[in-house]
């Protein structure tokens, strides 16, 4: 079997058009996700039976379904749930339908990724014993303060690797994105080998452009892991 180098080239170009797409899927999800899921670290390790069984039931149930049956569930069933709702029960006439793809996309990565930080950032604090809290506030800084300028900057440092683990994970889980009809890699590429069905091609595009994508982004954390060390370092020097 021969590749059609040809349209390797042409699907090339067109899919680098989705690149922008897919990047900004990836930041807004994981610059929504990280608040929530460092909120709701703390929330589980300040302890609190009800409000930790909720936590626990929400990350359980997001790390328990495939990412798959989420799209279906948030980009196909709610729409005409609550169209059914506010337009056909309450006769509101909200354009439920025609709000932008991308919104549900934001929605969909934003629930997975935060049920995953929220175990990375519990574990990055649990990692910091709890003489540090006591030591801050025992020479007067708040416990705002505490978190602030000792515990966080200490757990953002242990967490950084799987930060970058759920960076990459969510980069690449956007390529499902093409089911909510978000005109990402995936969409495009797919879209260009239905007219001459050459999805061998265009497949072997997707994979180097998200080869590409997923390097590029372990060496800037590569790079940040270094400068916070050598601050560190500088720090305790």
């Amino acid at each position: 079997m021969e590749l059609n180098t040809e349209f390797i080239l042409q699907a090339l170009m067109e899919s680098m058009k989705g690149i922008p797409t897919t990047l900004i899927i990836t930041i807004v999800t994981m610059l929504l996700s990280s608040p929530i899921a460092f909120f709701f670290a703390i929330r589980r390790l300040a302890g609190g039976e009800k409000g930790n069984r909720i936590i626990r039931g929400y990350i359980s149930f997001v790390r328990g379904t495939p990412i798959v049956l989420q799209i279906l569930f948030f980009y196909s069933l709610l729409p005409t749930t609550l169209n059914h709702v506010f337009n056909t029960i309450l006769g509101l006439h909200l354009p439920i339908f025609d709000m932008n793809p991308i919104v549900y996309a934001f929605a969909v990565f934003t629930l997975n990724t935060t049920a995953v930080l929220t175990e990375v950032f519990r574990s990055a604090l649990f990692s910091i014993g709890p003489g540090q809290m006591e030591a801050a506030l025992s020479v007067g800084l708040t416990t705002g303060q505490a978190y602030r300028r000792i515990i966080v900057p200490q757990g953002l440092t242990a967490a950084l690797p799987n930060i970058c683990n759920t960076t990459i994970s969510v980069l690449k889980s956007t390529s499902l994105a093409y089911m909510m009809t978000v005109q990402d890699i995936m969409a495009i590429a797919k879209k260009e080998a239905a007219f001459g069905y050459n999805y061998i091609e265009a497949y072997l595009v997707v994979l180097i452009l998200y080869i590409v994508l997923c390097t590029v982004v372990q060496l800037l954390f590569r790079v940040a892991e270094k400068r916070i060390s050598a601050f560190r370092r500088t720090s305790v020097a």
